[in-house]
């Protein structure tokens, strides 16, 4: 009896569903857009390629203290982390015309802990603990319909030719918004669902981070931490980026709208960002030796057109997040609609855990209840 489950998304959340789902024993299909895994994790090297030893252009933090369940998640997978630097003063720009200012520095609590290796460490054991030939990337899904008890999945491949799969359910592991704007249902999703998938905000679509990398980190030799706030800009938020293994740099949250950012462009935020970094840490911050931009709100594998306007943090909601005919037939588990830390590494893994959890229990409950998947392959 073949139970197989299609899993739409090879992020942390789809990656951590297929997981359980393999030490089940019940076979999936994951289909990731991408042409690469981890979605809005993405560690990368100083040309911006995905890297084993890279800068954390997604997501760069967690706290084990406050989500041990995470914590024992990273250990499980045989991950080492270590603690974001703190060591040392912190610089305040409070105006243009005002030189920053320089205060003692605190112990944060809870600890900020980052990975060894990047974020992208975690997608990398992930992939290695399941079979290659379950995951395809190049797979951007664009219609799921309704065929009687089947589901029909049709997506398009690099070269735009376009595929079908059927199956008896879906886990769709990604952001609501980025489903209800980029994948046509039929039958419709009744308006209630599809208006609160639409008015979930998407962790990290609004945002744009940079990265100056240096030879050595000398604001550490200042007696700086790293660690800076801006109420000028472009950077309005700054941190030690430095890697485990001693890469040396400093990272920003750019403060400037996405509109804003579109309408000047990547040169000049770069250009700006450098010149905001030597203002704060001296005169050796001007010469990067490479740096470093990533704007989700361009990417459309995350954003979409309503997250150009920032619209807040996702909130927990224990509401079911498909209701009506679809009921049945699919699942939600982006980090999105976790339960308890939406919008964080921790949700990801609680959303994909529960509802993976829900389907293996389904699996074994009936007997005569089967995930069937074939594949229909054709050409638009």
């Amino acid at each position: 009896m073949s139970q197989t489950v299609l899993i739409v998304g090879g992020g942390l959340a789809g990656l951590t569903a297929a997981r359980l789902l393999h030490r089940a024993g019940i076979s999936f299909t994951l289909l990731e857009a991408r042409d690469r895994l981890g979605g809005r994790i993405l560690s990368v090297d100083a040309t911006g390629e995905p890297s084993g030893d890279g800068f954390d252009l997604g997501p760069s933090w967690f706290w084990p203290d406050m989500q041990p369940s995470l914590g024992d998640f990273v250990h499980r997978l045989g991950l080492n982390y270590f603690e974001q630097n703190s060591d040392g003063d912190v610089v305040f720009q409070r105006m243009s015309r005002e030189a920053p200012q320089r205060y003692r520095g605190m112990r944060q609590e809870p600890l900020s802990m980052r990975l060894v290796g990047g974020t992208g460490a975690i997608i990398s054991a992930l992939a290695e603990s399941l079979p290659a030939q379950s995951i395809q990337v190049n797979a951007r899904v664009t219609h799921v319909s309704l065929d009687g008890q089947d589901v029909v999945m049709q997506y398009v491949d690099a070269s735009g030719l376009s595929h079908k799969k059927r199956a008896s359910h879906v886990l769709f592991a990604l952001p609501p918004r980025l489903l209800e704007a980029k994948v046509l249902f039929s039958p419709a999703l009744d308006f209630a669902t599809s208006e609160r998938w639409r008015r979930t905000p998407t962790w990290m679509a609004p945002h744009a981070k940079f990265f100056a990398l240096y030879d050595r980190p000398f604001w550490r030799d200042a007696g700086l931490s790293g660690t800076a706030q801006s109420m000028v800009g472009p950077l309005v938020e700054i941190h030690d980026a430095t890697t485990a293994s001693g890469r040396a740099a400093l990272f920003g949250f750019v403060g400037v709208p996405a509109g804003e950012r579109a309408a000047v462009g990547r040169d000049a935020i770069v250009a700006a960002s450098v010149q905001q970094l030597a203002q704060m840490f001296g005169p050796e911050a001007a010469s990067p030796r490479a740096t470093l931009f990533k704007d989700w709100t361009d990417d459309p594998l995350t954003a979409t057109a309503d997250d150009r306007q920032a619209s807040g943090h996702p909130s927990p909601d224990r509401r079911p997040w498909v209701n009506g005919k679809w009921r049945d037939y699919i699942s939600l588990a982006g980090s999105e609609t976790s339960i308890s830390e939406p919008g964080y590494l921790a949700g990801a893994v609680e959303a994909a855990t529960r509802t993976a959890t829900e389907i293996i229990s389904r699996v074994n409950r009936s007997e005569g209840y089967t995930f069937a998947a074939t594949s229909e392959e054709s050409r638009a």
